[in-house]
């Protein structure tokens, strides 16, 4: 793809592009908190929304910036010129269908081409975040700033965020872009220890709205707490997951075994596995609240006994139970770093170790390093640790493949044999 292979997709923006997903742009907000955390810090984390963002992008700004920024012009920006020009809409109500009006705003938001087109017009808003000292992670629309400081340095560090909202919604405001100040959320991450010098910061101003900190938050499909625990998380996802399970109990017996499985692994462990790469390193007792469901769905697809030992199930089944499921994903993110097709701000997060001189012990290519940390409650559950340390302990032969399909296909072996023996 032309944008991939030129390099003109903003490196925090991770929608519509190979090996980018929520999970990844997660990883990277996550793993810079609890660093932070584990550092003695504080991170600031607002999560900006905007409204109906897909339908006001302006053609004539999409157009210029297409020349300007991405180099197209002559037949091909004409292209795009006719792609955009000439739309129109009618509403139909009660049969009665009204005049057509024309579209001279937005992009088509069910074509594969439109989405693009959003976040290369989007691309400067990175730029501008980025001159504020302010990290930043996009998925599409969904823009989440942070920033990390020392406890008395928290007011300066939310007045800095404030700032560069108040930028950004200049910036939308000249592009045609509206940021929805009642929705933006903001949390205060910190350990609960956390002592401050003055007063504790209670709100971030957005606008002319005062955004009183969550203890909890939405962000991409995941529930992320302000004290970083996965307490709130994982109740939604075993209470997501039992609700589907009770749904399907109901009508189990007038399903095959076969169907039975493809409803559970679309409507359960579907749940179980989005984003559980961020699971890596937390509390065993949580992970525990995981398992029960799956062990559950497996008992009801073969219609076990709840006091049947599950092993056997999920040898039947050929499933990794939820610590394997995790070490699967964060073995494969890391084969992914080695092959080169991983998002750019990995580098930022996996370090390939280069001994300082050559021995005959330390010549393994594919070897990462563990970054050092403070505390298992919080520098041990970043990607950097959890993924360096599971990589590292996988055989040489797995993490040398020469594919991702052979990869994949050795580690679920490994890990099958690790877990279920």
């Amino acid at each position: 793809m032309y944008l991939n292979t030129h390099d003109l997709i903003s490196h925090s923006q991770s929608a519509y592009r190979p090996s980018h997903c929520t999970e990844t742009a997660l990883l990277k907000v996550t793993n810079d908190i609890l660093s932070a955390l584990d550092g003695g810090d504080v991170s600031v984390l607002t999560l900006l929304d905007l409204s109906a963002a897909f339908d006001t992008i302006d053609h004539v700004t999409l157009l210029s910036r297409l020349q300007d920024l991405y180099g197209i012009s002559g037949p091909a920006l004409a292209w795009f010129e006719s792609y955009l020009t000439n739309r129109t809409q009618a509403v139909l109500v009660d049969g009665q269908r009204s005049a057509p009006a024309p579209l001279v705003f937005g992009v088509p938001q069910g074509s594969v081409l439109g989405p693009v087109l959003f976040i290369m017009y989007t691309k400067p808003l990175s730029a501008l975040i980025q001159n504020h000292s302010v990290s930043n992670q996009s998925f599409a629309d969904d823009t989440q700033l942070y920033k990390p400081s020392s406890p008395a340095e928290t007011h300066a560090a939310i007045q800095t965020i404030q700032t560069c909202i108040l930028d950004v919604k200049s910036w939308m405001v000249e592009n045609k872009l509206k940021l929805n100040d009642d929705k933006t959320e903001a949390l205060l991450c910190m350990k609960k220890s956390t002592k401050f010098p003055n007063s504790q910061p209670s709100s971030v101003q957005v606008g002319n709205t005062d955004i009183s900190f969550s203890s909890s938050a939405r962000n991409l499909g995941f529930t992320i707490s302000s004290d970083m625990t996965l307490n709130k998380h994982i109740s939604n996802i075993c209470r997501s997951a039992y609700f589907e399970l009770r749904k399907i109990a109901t009508i189990r017996h007038t399903l095959s075994v076969q169907t039975t499985n493809t409803l559970v692994c679309s409507l359960v462990l579907s749940k179980l596995d989005y984003c559980n790469s961020l699971l890596s390193g937390c509390p065993l007792y949580l992970l525990h609240k995981l398992q029960k469901v799956q062990n559950s769905a497996a008992r009801l697809i073969l219609k076990a006994r709840k006091k049947d030992h599950v092993t056997p199930l999920r040898r039947t089944l050929h499933w990794l139970p939820i610590q394997a499921r995790i070490e699967y994903k964060l073995s494969t993110l890391c084969f992914h770093f080695f092959s080169a097709s991983s998002p750019a701000y990995f580098s930022e997060l996996l370090t390939v170790y280069t001994p300082a001189r050559q021995l005959r012990s330390s010549s393994d290519s594919r070897t990462l390093v563990i970054p050092h940390t403070k505390s298992k409650a919080y520098g041990q559950r970043t990607f950097a640790f959890c993924a360096s340390t599971q990589w590292n302990s996988l055989p040489s032969h797995i993490r040398h493949s020469q594919s991702v399909q052979s990869f994949k296909r050795a580690l679920k072996t490994h890990l099958f044999q690790k877990h279920n023996s």
